[in-house]
């Protein structure tokens, strides 16, 4: 039933801004941008070993408002280390969420804030590096 992530989708009440900050920590910019003209309501990043999509939608169209406090479920992204990418975070302007958690040989995760009240979270995961050695993450 569920076949592979397609999009994660952060919110923002500056979609510029949030763009800007994306683009900074993930090194590529953006390759879909809606409107093209005057202030973007939605872009989008590819990113990772499979391109998986991440969107930034302006807070405006959230489907039930943008709530006031973090939470929900937590999207881990793979990182090969967990601590250097924690701090550079930070670095950027996130907040600590929940700080480098061990959860058993080869699973770490951590989480922030980024500047605009996403929860982002990481992990270094052994099985996603064994599937992706594998060739069967398709």
């Amino acid at each position: 039933m569920l076949r592979g992530l397609t999009t994660v989708t952060l919110f923002a009440d500056d979609v510029t801004a949030a763009r800007n900050w994306y683009a900074e920590l993930l090194g590529v910019e953006a390759y879909f941008v809606r409107p093209t003209e005057g202030a973007p309501a939605y872009v989008e990043f590819r990113i990772g070993d499979y391109l998986h999509e991440l969107g930034i939608l302006d807070s405006r169209y959230a489907p039930y408002g943008h709530p006031d406090q973090v939470g929900g479920a937590i999207v881990h992204w793979h990182v090969d280390d967990i601590q250097a990418s924690f701090d550079r975070l930070l670095s950027l302007g996130a907040t600590v969420h929940e700080k480098p958690v061990e959860r058993g040989p080869g699973f770490v995760t951590a989480s922030v804030v980024d500047p605009f009240g996403n929860l982002l979270g990481i992990m270094y995961n052994e099985h996603y590096l064994e599937v992706l050695r594998s060739g069967t993450g398709r």
